[in-house]
C-alpha cells in the first residue's frame, strides 16, 4: 500500500466543444484536490481507463440518455483502479475495483458506486471489455434489441472495434448460420477472420452495398449497427423477410458538423416488414446481467472468446487516445494506461 496519501491528483477537463472534429485543444489537464474520505467513501488509484465512441456526443451540450460533459470541468467514464484508503467495511484497501470515475489518476468516491473484481480469473483491463458494459451491451443488442435466433445470418458494422468484435464472436456461439463484420483495413479483416467470423471486408474497397451483397449473397437476417450511414443503408438493402436492426452507434455521424441524412431506401422496410431498434444498455442492463455473467464465464473458461486492446500510456496520452478511437486507429478496446 502507498504510505503517503496523495491530497491531489491530476485530471482531463473539458476545455471547449468540439465543433466536428475532437482535437486536443478540446481538452486540458488540470490539477484537482483529493478530499478527506466521510464514512462509506474509497479512493482509488486509478489504473487502466477507457475512452469509448459514445463519449463522444456527451462533448456536445445536447439533452441524451446520459448528460453532457461540462465545459472546465472533468470527463469521467470507465476505468479500474486499486483502493488505497478505504472507510468502508465492503470495499478494503487492496481491493481492485471497477467504477466511472475516469479521466483521472486517483478519484475519490462512494464504496456503493464501486464494484469489486477478481483479477485471479481475469486481466483487471477485461472488466472494460469482455466482462464489462462492451460485453453486455454486445450480448444484449444481439439476445434483446435484434432478438437474433439460431440459424441466424448476422452482419456487424465496426467489427474490430470493441463491441463490434464481440458481437460477432457470440453470434457464432449463439448459432448464427453466417457471421459478416466489416472493418476499415485490410489487418482488421484479416483479425475478424482468425476471430471466427465467416467474411469480412475492408469498407474501404468499394460501396458497401456491393461488398456486403457479395459476402452474404443470400441476404442477412440481423444488422448489428456501430457505424450508421452507408453501412445502414446497405443492410436494408440486404436485410430478408422480418429482418432486424439493433442500432447500437453511429461513429460514421459522430462528428458531422450538418444533419446526416436518412438511408435513402428506408422504405424497403416497409415491404421486408423490417424492425429498426435503437438502443442503449441502461434498457437491458439488469435483466440481462446474470443471464450473460454466466454465460461469459462459461465462454471464457473454455477459451471460445477472444478479445484485443490497444494501449496509450499516460493521462497525457488520454485525448489523443480518444481522438484515435474516433478514427478507427484501436483494433478492439481502446485502453490508457495511468
Amino acid at each position: 500500500m502507498n504510505t503517503t496519501r496523495p491530497t491531489t491528483t491530476r485530471a482531463v477537463h473539458l476545455a471547449s466543444r468540439p465543433d466536428g472534429v475532437p482535437t486536443q485543444d478540446n481538452f486540458r489537464i488540470e490539477e484537482i484536490s483529493l478530499p478527506e474520505l466521510s464514512d462509506g467513501q474509497i479512493l482509488v488509484a486509478n489504473d487502466v481507463m477507457s475512452v469509448d465512441p459514445y463519449m463522444r456526443g456527451r462533448m456536445n451540450d445536447v439533452k441524451s440518455y446520459v448528460p453532457p460533459f461540462q465545459i472546465d470541468q472533468p470527463l469521467d467514464g470507465g476505468v479500474v483502479g486499486t483502493v488505497i484508503e478505504s472507510r468502508s467495511e465492503g470495499v478494503p484497501e487492496g481491493s481492485h475495483v471497477v467504477h466511472q470515475l475516469g479521466w483521472r489518476e486517483h478519484a475519490v468516491l462512494n464504496a456503493d458506486d464501486a464494484r469489486i473484481i477478481d483479477t485471479d480469473i481475469a486481466p483487471a483491463s477485461a472488466y472494460l471489455s469482455v466482462l464489462g458494459m462492451t460485453g453486455l451491451t454486445a450480448y444484449a443488442g444481439l439476445t434483446r434489441a435484434a432478438e437474433m435466433k439460431a440459424g441466424d445470418v448476422v452482419f456487424v458494422s465496426g467489427a474490430a472495434g470493441a463491441v463490434g468484435s464481440m458481437v460477432g464472436q457470440l453470434a457464432r456461439l449463439l448459432g448464427a448460420s453466417r457471421v459478416i463484420g466489416s472493418a476499415g483495413t485490410d489487418a482488421k479483416v484479416a483479425r475478424l477472420r482468425d476471430l471466427g467470423f465467416d467474411a469480412a471486408f475492408n469498407y474501404h474497397d468499394g460501396p458497401a452495398t456491393k461488398l456486403l451483397g457479395q459476402a452474404a449473397p443470400d441476404g442477412i437476417d440481423v444488422y448489428y449497427d456501430n457505424v450508421g450511414g452507408d453501412h445502414l443503408e446497405a443492410a436494408i438493402n440486404h436485410l430478408n423477410t422480418d429482418g432486424r436492426v439493433a442500432m447500437c452507434g453511429a461513429i460514421s455521424q459522430y462528428n458531422s458538423v450538418e444533419p446526416p441524412c436518412a438511408p435513402r431506401n428506408l422504405g424497403l422496410a416497409i415491404g421486408k416488414r423490417l424492425t429498426l431498434r435503437g438502443f442503449v444498455i441502461a434498457k437491458y442492463a439488469e435483466e440481462v446481467r446474470p443471464e450473460f455473467q454466466q454465460k461469459m464465464a462459461q465462454w471464457l473458461a473454455n477459451d471460445e472468446i477472444h478479445w484485443d486492446e490497444t494501449y496509450r500510456d499516460g493521462l497525457d496520452a488520454a485525448p489523443k487516445a480518444f481522438i484515435d478511437m474516433l478514427e478507427g486507429a484501436n483494433t478492439g478496446k481502446m485502453l490508457v494506461r495511468l
